[in-house]
């Protein structure tokens, strides 16, 4: 059954140090009132069920194949959710295995002040809620905790603590899209620079980058818990059907945002371009009037190269300084009605 081999496995992730870091960030077990009793290992998983109405909160971190196994094993995981576990570049969607639900969902992380995404697949069973994290993520530690201080919702069940983790990712994506406007305003400031600037086009594109994946992380949650809500009797309690309602107002929200902040910066992308095209309408207006300027003498220079014979200043004593200064008068009168027609 499981498609998974020890022989085909990864090399455990390393630490600092050169230890090897075990994937298994929390195995707790959980009372039928909701209240914690102990962590748990993956060997003791099988023990921890026999116990009536118990049931485990499995966080996982990039592990292996072996690992992935393991837990293929010890929950009776399906094969295809665990192939799908396994590689970490999958779309955000809900899928149902026999008494298991299987989700996908893409998350975000701030990373050396970049943004980041990542991927989070969770299992949920009866018994159990599985959280598996794959690149760019935060820890839900804070999740559980605040699971653990109200015990009461969490003797719900399993799916309270999948609220939980689902409400606890759609929240971080709210800072992320407040630096994005935060960082947009700045740009904007920049675009009404009269000097064009070739990194504010660049950093206005990789943000419209970033916000459509945001978009893209954000957009299919809306069908993931509208069917959370509304589905699965078997295995999300009706009381915690209302907390998966508000995840989906939230979800909605940021989607909204996301939708907003992508036209304004493609507002502000065609902005800048329109500030480019009327700077080199500028500069060509004041090179095609100096042109013009230029084009007076030059013409009057021309003429007396010709070597006419008979012309009236060729001897006549004043002829010169005439024709300069007829020639500077006609420069400075175009010069003035150039500038008045603000071409200079």
């Amino acid at each position: 059954m499981a498609v998974l081999h020890p022989a085909d496995a990864l090399p455990l992730p390393v630490a600092a140090g050169g230890a090897a870091r075990s994937p298994v960030v929390n195995c707790v077990a959980y009372a039928a009132n909701g209240r914690r009793m102990y962590d748990t290992t993956l060997d003791q998983i099988s023990d921890v069920l026999a116990e009536p109405e118990a049931f485990i909160w499995l966080g996982l971190h990039e592990p292996d194949d072996p690992m992935l196994l393991k837990i293929q094993e010890e929950f009776g995981l399906h094969e295809l959710a665990i192939e799908d576990a396994q590689h970490a570049h999958q779309r955000p969607k809900i899928e149902v295995y026999d008494d298991t639900l299987f989700i996908v969902v893409h998350t975000s992380q701030f990373v050396e002040g970049k943004v980041r995404f990542g991927e989070t697949h969770i299992f949920l069973g009866k018994r159990f809620l599985i959280t598996i994290r794959h690149g760019a993520s935060l820890s839900y530690a804070r999740a559980r905790a605040s699971c653990e201080q109200t015990p009461e919702m969490l003797a719900l069940g399993p799916s309270f603590g999948l609220y939980s983790v689902l409400d606890f990712i759609v929240d971080n994506y709210f800072p992320i899209v407040s630096s994005f406007e935060t960082e947009l305003r700045e740009l904007e400031t920049r675009i009404f620079n009269e000097r064009f600037d070739r990194d504010t086009i660049e950093r206005l594109y990789q943000l419209k980058r970033e916000t459509v994946t945001l978009r893209l992380a954000v957009t299919p949650m809306h069908d993931i818990l509208n069917q959370l809500k509304r589905f699965f009797p078997g295995l999300i309690h009706e009381e915690v059907r209302v907390y998966f309602r508000d995840v989906f107002d939230h979800a909605v929200r940021m989607s909204e945002a996301t939708s907003t902040l992508g036209e304004m910066i493609s507002a502000a992308l065609q902005v800048n371009l329109a500030m480019v095209s009327v700077g080199q309408n500028e500069v060509t207006k004041r090179l095609a009037g100096w042109a013009a300027i230029l084009a007076i003498p030059t013409t009057v220079g021309a003429i007396y190269g010709m070597n006419f014979e008979h012309m009236p200043e060729l001897k006549w004593e004043y002829g010169y300084f005439y024709v300069i200064g007829l020639t500077l008068s006609l420069c400075l009168g175009l010069y003035w009605r150039l500038k008045k027609a603000d071409w200079l």
